[in-house]
């Protein structure tokens, strides 16, 4: 094995600059492209993967970071093409190249490793790569992305990936991208993906099983499902008015920002669905022929603007995400004939109003980054915006921040200044009191 790097690091060269997840994320440099070529057995559970991660450095190094679930097993690291130095303990992969990189320097580190993936354990659960009973799930928000190939595991670092997967035949395998190629061998097939717009690691996925697709709506963007026989009968209803809801959505928001849309439905059943770059998964215990849950389809599509084509700096802006996802339920529902926005508000402002206000939404802290309060509170602040500034400036607003920060990184502060834009007056004390304070303000309304 190559020697351990010696001590002496780069300052701030394996630092994160996530406040909520010191430990993922590294610092020195920006990832530019991931080109990762994988070759997965399913009853073992055996990855073999070949990664090659260009960067440019955005400091002098001497040594840098990238992370990678300590569960799999690094055989070589080349930088530049020359054998690299590397040691890899507790999820991070440090590298010392041959000689120091310079200022503005493009690296190319290409990183050969195998073992049995699995999922990252922690605080809410596990995250990551994660074996179904006849297939694969990766759901990697907010820090799994290291489960399966090294990263920059931080979401304001996005780039671009080349996914080349190989895999049993009889399986599907769905990679978050546009499929570029599909070679049948002896007994595997070959996939590549390919995913041109900057992509933060956690929005990476795979989905492996035995899947056929079907189309979910006609002309547009193209909606497809990828399905099991189990859910057959059920998914026309349940999904029946996805073409509607994305034509909501794009009157509402502008374009859709990807290529295509596909909706994975796994043949086991999951907690919560997930998003991922141009994908959303779902368990099979989410359709059910009643279309009860319909909102949370509305909520991941969504989020491939508020999330994925906008992308949150650090973890701390999360309700820049889900408060939005929330809101377009809420959007939703009025314009198919459900109960109106007002109502939504009314019912969720209530709720909140029964609960202790302890968190401050623009900074819940990582413990609350997924609290409900933060997701319907988010919401509302958009519901007083509306009401603040009118519907024509509002959603006028909410097209020209899809529009100015596409498939870019953006923070509270950032909207803050784009909203001020569309008022007539200052938005200071409505925003401090909806995302800076934790006491409750009273119910908009929209009339």
């Amino acid at each position: 094995m190559t020697p351990p790097v010696p001590l002496g690091a780069t300052p701030g060269a394996d630092r994160s600059t996530d406040p909520y997840l010191p430990e993922h994320g590294n610092g020195g440099y920006r990832v530019l492209h991931y080109d990762l070529d994988l070759d997965y057995r399913i009853v073992s559970n055996r990855l073999a993967g070949r990664a090659v991660v260009t960067a440019r450095a955005v400091q002098p190094l001497s040594r840098f970071t990238l992370d990678l679930a300590a569960r799999l097993q690094v055989k070589d690291v080349r930088v530049d093409g020359r054998p690299a130095k590397f040691e890899h303990r507790a999820g991070k992969l440090r590298i010392k190249p041959e000689r120091p990189i310079g200022y503005g320097a493009t690296i190319r580190t290409e990183i050969r490793y195998s073992g049995k993936p699995g999922p990252v354990t922690g605080r809410w659960g596990d995250i990551g790569w994660d074996e179904l009973s006849d297939g694969v799930l990766v759901a990697s928000q907010p820090n799994g992305s290291p489960s399966w190939f090294p990263c920059n595991d931080r979401p304001g670092d996005k780039a671009s990936f080349l996914v080349t997967f190989t895999a049993p035949s009889p399986y599907t395998v769905l990679v978050t991208g546009d499929l570029v190629s599909k070679r049948r061998g002896a007994g595997s097939t070959t996939w590549v993906y390919e995913r041109e717009e900057p992509t933060a690691p956690y929005l990476m996925s795979v989905q492996i099983g035995r899947y056929e697709m079907i189309d979910l709506a006609a002309g547009g963007v193209p909606q497809r499902a990828a399905i099991t026989p189990r859910v057959r009968g059920v998914v026309k209803h349940d999904l029946g008015r996805h073409g509607e809801i994305m034509d909501v959505l794009e009157r509402l928001f502008g374009p859709y920002p990807f290529k295509e849309y596909v909706l994975v439905v796994a043949d086991d059943d999951l907690d919560d669905p997930v998003e991922a770059q141009g994908m959303a998964v779902f368990g099979r215990n989410h359709l059910d022929g009643r279309r009860t849950h319909e909102r949370l389809v509305v909520h991941e599509l969504a989020h491939q603007w508020f999330g994925n084509s906008l992308t949150v700096a650090d973890w701390r802006h999360i309700w820049l995400n889900e408060g939005f996802a929330t809101y377009a339920e809420w959007l939703w529902s009025g314009a198919s004939g459900g109960p109106s926005t007002n109502a939504h508000a009314s019912g969720w402002h209530a709720w909140l109003a029964a609960h202790p206000a302890n968190v401050v939404v623009a900074d819940p802290g990582v413990d609350r980054m997924f609290d409900p309060l933060v997701y319907k509170r988010g919401a509302l602040t958009l519901h007083a915006l509306r009401a603040k500034i009118g519907e024509q400036a509002f959603f006028a607003l909410l097209r020209s921040w899809v529009a100015e920060h596409r498939h870019q990184t953006v923070t509270t502060t950032l909207f803050r200044e784009h909203a001020a834009r569309y008022a007539t007056g200052s938005l200071d004390e409505l925003f401090a009191a909806w995302l800076d304070r934790p006491a409750l303000p009273p119910l908009p309304r929209i009339l």
